[in-house]
């Protein structure tokens, strides 16, 4: 057997023991989850966490065994990076990329993208470096989100083991969410479920929901009392007029320029455990750095340290792209999140003053708190989103932004759209 499988094994087979110590789904492990009860509700179906398939295995076997003992390092080409780094596994056909998340792209398209964005980032960053004396407002404020150039970077640091078991272990969190993804793409896209759907995925939640925890006051549409009558496509209309999650007070903005992840984390973690942590624990605990943060740490955080992964409310979180999705579709997938799940959703948009006016000037890749929506009769619909960057505590010259941001949605949509990885986390 190669070296590269015996890696690839060794770090599957690690991944797998440690699962059953994983924290999550019951808030941090200094915080009480905040219980208020809410009525009973018959929300869409979503699904909890998987077994791992022997089918899943193998793929997560291939797909990490490929490259696993290629010699990486921050000299090698951006386009050999990408060709080791960004490679994609595909289970019971929804096809998952290495730092992209769930996508209707294949891998060859995933790898052209990525190899450009990168390549344009460190051009960039290379002409930054070279200029001195240029004005502040000539240039792009980075906020904290993790560029492409820079998480393949960290990813070539590592050694080939600790590489090979960062991997496995995302692509065996993508494996056990994969009946998530699939009633997204049917309740929402209106795809087709696989036949035997149910059969092979007893995680899917079929009963009303009862006895939960609210994180807000909501109103949520009653489906019909069949579990496969519930998995119907739905629209726009079938949600209230508004409806939020999260406490508008439990707010907090960046402490550093680099720190919207953590930000945005504590935030959450906030609204679901009522314990404030510090902005600096968060950024332990998803691996942030002066660089930033990865979409990928911040949807596993959250579903380590709090319950909104539970399958009565969103399910396991997922990395989802939503190149293809049109304004309605995305606007349809916050109000499930808000009103069927009620809970929040991660926005990973970019911050350009063409899509947020309160900005002085443009900025990078962003993470923010989605948590609500608002319809207008012949207007555009708001969305509610808790926004963790203040550009006056770094630049005092510059306006106030207000943590607490209630925006026009299709700019919100675009500024998504026109991220480089135009994801999210759901």
């Amino acid at each position: 057997m190669s070296r590269a499988r015996w890696i690839a094994l060794a770090a599957l087979a690690l991944v797998l023991a440690l699962l059953p110590f994983v924290p999550r789904g019951g808030g941090d492990d200094e915080g009480a989850i905040r219980k208020a009860a809410v009525p009973a509700r018959q929300a869409p179906l979503t699904a909890g966490y998987g077994r791992l398939t022997a089918a899943a295995r193998r793929e997560i076997d291939r797909v990490v065994a490929s490259d696993a003992a290629r010699p990486l390092s921050g000299r090698t080409p951006t386009r050999t990076l990408v060709g080791s780094l960004v490679r994609c596994a595909v289970f019971e056909g929804q096809r998952y990329c290495l730092g992209t998340g769930w996508t209707d792209r294949t891998e060859a398209q995933v790898q052209r993208s990525t190899t450009t964005v990168a390549a344009r980032q460190a051009r960039r960053a290379t002409a930054a470096r070279a200029s001195t004396g240029t004005a502040r407002a000539t240039t792009a404020t980075t906020t904290g989100d993790l560029s492409m150039v820079a998480a393949l970077r960290q990813a070539a640091a590592l050694s080939p083991q600790q590489r090979a078991a960062r991997q496995t272990a995302e692509l065996v969190r993508a494996a056990r969410s994969v009946a998530k993804v699939w009633l997204l793409r049917h309740q929402i896209q209106g795809v087709p479920l696989p036949p035997h759907f149910f059969a092979r995925h007893p995680e899917v939640r079929r009963d009303p929901v009862a006895g939960t925890t609210a994180r807000a006051s909501t109103t949520s549409a009653v489906g019909p009392a069949d579990p496969l009558a519930r998995q119907r496509v739905k629209h726009w209309g079938d949600y209230p007029d508004r409806a939020t999650v999260l406490n508008p007070k439990d707010v907090r903005e960046q402490h550093r320029t680099y720190f919207c992840g953590p930000t945005s984390m504590q935030m959450i973690t906030w609204g679901w455990s009522g314990r404030l942590h510090s902005q600096q624990y968060w950024a332990h605990k998803l691996g942030t750095t002066t660089s930033g943060s990865s979409i990928t740490s911040m949807v596993d955080v959250v579903n380590r340290y709090t319950g909104w992964d539970k399958a009565a409310y969103a399910g396991p979180y997922i990395t989802l792209d939503i190149a293809d999705w049109s304004f309605k579709k995305w606007m349809v997938l916050m109000a499930r999140h808000v009103v069927d799940y009620q809970a929040p959703v991660i926005l990973h948009p970019v911050l350009l003053t063409q899509f947020y006016p309160y900005l002085d000037h443009d900025g990078s890749g962003h993470f923010q708190v989605g948590r609500g929506y608002q319809k207008r009769d012949g207007h555009m619909p708001l969305l509610g989103y808790f926004e963790p960057w203040d550009q006056q505590r770094f630049h005092p010259d510059e306006p106030f932004i207000d943590r607490v941001q209630w925006r026009n949605a299709f700019k919100s949509y675009r500024a998504n759209q026109a991220h480089f990885q135009h994801n999210l986390g759901v």
